[in-house]
């Protein structure tokens, strides 16, 4: 496993990271406790040092699970997770629709001493909000309590991810020049490309640290899907329309020429892909079995994706996959 700063943080990161929302969620399908333990553990010993998740993930379980597992290694580990929804007021909810969000002092407090409790740890590496709209980036006040938490050390650095979905273009701007974040987290893939690109030479003005996620854009790029997959009810992939994968698999044709010119399997691929971006540290695959986490892992000490590739893939993208018009490329 091969390691990278985070921007101008002091943080070195695994190239490849673990998404713990896979093993402290129903998103990705069903996995059991003692199987998600098991595949934390595997990626330590793999070499894996960073974890990101969040405290809504299962309502504070994606935390607790982290915690069981690793525990014991805290000194090795960087610890990413997230605040901003408040599901401490709004404990049901309305399958995948979000909750509300809060950023005042005393929620933000709240949410960090309860973080900092399910984790079983003294400080936060990285600390992010999560999936914040441009009113809340624009949020002295929110800003100020972050930059507290850092003075009385219960957090490292803070950060923004950015999401749901694709997209989220002035959230990350502002983050970077406004805010200068040290870390923004993205959504970036061969198939998702944008914002992701325009985000890029920004942070490399700026000096922010990137991690990316899904870059296997929701599984369309890990080799397991046929126009025959089904996905659990749990899943939430299991709510798209079936023209989301139809198109999806559509598009990854396009891009046969990477596995037709690289040794790697198109899952390690898709991660190389994410790693050439400027100031990329660190990719976070879903990995939801231990085949894949092997898989994944292995990708950090493949070559660099040849510069032309890369370009190759950029172009594929802007002509929409010959599927779509060039700014019509459906986000899958």
């Amino acid at each position: 496993m091969n390691f990278r700063k985070l921007g101008e943080t002091d943080l070195s990161v695994s190239e490849v990271g673990f998404g713990v929302w896979t093993v402290g969620t129903t998103w990705w399908g069903r996995i059991e406790e003692s199987d998600g333990v098991a595949l934390l553990v595997r990626a330590y010993d793999l070499g894996v040092n960073l974890f990101d998740t969040a405290d809504t993930y299962g309502d504070g379980y994606g935390e607790e699970v982290l915690a069981k597992a690793l525990r014991r290694k805290r000194n090795d580990i960087v610890i990413g997770t997230k605040f901003g929804y408040d599901f401490y007021a709004n404990p049901r909810r309305e399958g995948h629709k979000e909750r509300p969000q809060r950023w005042d002092a005393e929620f933000v407090r709240h949410a960090c001493e309860q973080s900092l409790r399910r984790l079983k740890t003294d400080h936060i590496d990285l600390y992010q909000l999560h999936n914040p709209r441009i009113e809340a980036v624009r949020m002295d006040d929110l800003f100020e309590t972050l930059e507290a938490l850092v003075t009385e050390g219960k957090i490292r650095y803070y950060g923004v991810a950015l999401g749901p979905d694709i997209g989220w273009f002035e959230e990350g701007e502002a983050s970077m020049r406004e805010r200068r974040v040290p870390a923004l987290q993205i959504i970036y893939s061969l198939l998702e490309q944008e914002p992701a690109r325009s985000f890029l030479p920004i942070a490399e003005e700026e000096g922010t640290g990137i991690l990316t996620r899904v870059p296997h854009a929701s599984g369309l790029l890990d080799g397991t899907y046929t126009v025959d997959t089904r996905f659990d009810p749990s899943d939430h992939r299991s709510h798209r329309k079936r023209e989301w994968l139809n198109e999806g698999l559509r598009k990854v044709e396009r891009l046969s020429f990477l596995s037709d010119e690289l040794p790697s399997s198109i899952g390690q691929t898709a991660i190389r892909f994410a790693l050439s971006g400027a100031n990329v540290a660190s990719v976070l695959p879903n990995i939801t079995s231990p085949a894949q986490l092997e898989e994944f892992a292995a990708a950090s000490d493949m070559e660099d994706i040849p510069e032309d590739l890369v370009r190759r893939a950029h172009e594929v993208h802007d002509d929409g996959f010959g599927i779509a018009g060039p700014s019509q490329a459906a986000a899958v």
